[in-house]
């Protein structure tokens, strides 16, 4: 009796020894020894199964949560109180010398940029990213006159924003007729309100008063802005994000469109190449190219131009289209923010263009306070998944 206890614990010792063998011997094999001795590569549990140590989570995974403040603070005051209570704590918006009381003075001066930088801080806020700036009208992006005023001016908001302690720009190049839906009141999911677009009910609109504008036009002044703009952002730090046209039609009433390509802002990035002449990866309006959003990720991001992220949702194609909630529409949410965390993005992100819901106002369509709240809880569920996946 004695002897069959023996031989079976020594059968087991046995196996035991030889299953730790087999670990050794397929690390000895990668010929890296040292890294597969590691407690954070080879670490067994009581059940003998080899286990990854995790590393710790990076809140947010290192990336800056924000909300758009397009109407100023006074008239967004849920929408802070909420953004405190959720600990989002970035602020996008813009300059706006009367929110903070200022009179006859232009929206590019310091006094006006420190007055609204320092009225976010008191809300206990932070301003990320001025999107949607003063000085870039349609005097530059159509080339009239008064241009080489407009861009001397827009040089001095990027100083002193700089100086105030904000780096970010998100600009676009769609003048006269900016973001357009034909639709802000569609019937989405379980009722809530969406925005759509159909070229369709658009197409044969009358010319605005600049008449017809050629494509070439459009990239002749952008060329000229970027060789004026970008060696100055670069001298004070400043990083540019042009965002993607919205929608992505070839023209609205007779006004060319040309940043709706990949191509357009692989080939915005070769008319100035610098870092500091980057993109804002609005992901709904990439997806309606026809895009993959992570592999547009993964070639910008690893390049270092993405500055800035709407991470939103879509379903549908450049000429008729509708926003959805974060979980349901084409893009693939999960693989797209493992392109951003793979890539080293650690820049200012926010939800854009949700869904109105039941008991919100749809005064203001896409930015609904409680579609905010769902697609936060959204965003920041994926954030910690595809952080700790690694």
């Amino acid at each position: 009796m004695l002897t069959i206890l023996t031989m079976i614990i020594m059968n087991n010792d046995r196996r035991s020894f030889l299953k730790k063998s087999g670990i050794l011997t397929a690390a000895l094999s990668l010929g890296n020894l040292s890294g597969a001795l590691t407690p954070e590569s080879v670490n067994l549990n009581s059940a003998g199964r080899k286990s990854k140590k995790r590393r710790e989570y990076e809140k947010d995974a290192g990336m800056k949560m924000c909300y758009a403040y397009f109407r100023g603070a006074e008239a967004e005051k849920r929408k802070i109180e909420f953004a405190r209570q959720l600990d989002v704590l970035g602020a996008v918006g813009g300059i706006n010398p009367g929110s903070v009381g200022l009179k006859n003075m232009k929206p590019w001066d310091f006094e006006v940029v420190s007055a609204v930088k320092n009225s976010w801080d008191k809300l206990g806020l932070g301003l990320e990213v001025i999107e949607g700036p003063p000085a870039l009208s349609e005097q530059t992006k159509l080339g009239l006159e008064g241009r080489d005023e407009e861009i001397s001016n827009f040089i001095i908001l990027m100083k002193n924003l700089t100086k105030a302690g904000i780096d970010k720009i998100c600009y676009n190049w769609m003048p006269v007729i900016s973001w357009a839906r034909t639709t802000n009141d569609r019937p989405g999911r379980g009722g809530a309100l969406v925005t759509a677009f159909d070229n369709e009910d658009i197409k044969d609109a009358t010319l605005t008063r600049f008449g017809a504008v050629s494509k070439e036009t459009l990239w002749k002044n952008l060329e000229y802005f970027l060789k004026a703009v970008i060696p100055e952002a670069e001298k004070c730090g400043m990083k540019l994000a042009m965002h993607p046209d919205d929608p992505q039609v070839d023209s609205i009433r007779g006004i060319s469109r040309i940043m709706n390509t990949v191509d357009s802002f692989r080939k915005m990035a070769e008319i100035y190449p610098s870092k500091n002449n980057g993109i804002t990866m609005c992901q709904g309006n990439f997806a309606l190219m026809g895009e993959e959003i992570p592999a547009i990720v993964r070639e910008f991001g690893e390049r270092g131009l993405i500055h800035f992220v709407h991470f939103r949702n879509v379903r549908g194609g450049k000429y008729n289209f509708e926003e959805t909630f974060h979980d349901e529409g084409m893009i693939d949410m999960y693989e797209a923010m493992k392109a951003y965390i793979d890539t080293g993005f650690r820049g200012p992100i926010r939800p854009d263009h949700v869904p109105t819901m039941a008991g919100d106002s749809n005064d203001r369509p896409g930015y609904s306070t409680l579609g905010n709240l769902y697609a936060t809880g959204y965003i920041r569920g994926l954030m910690e998944a595809v952080y700790k996946s690694f």
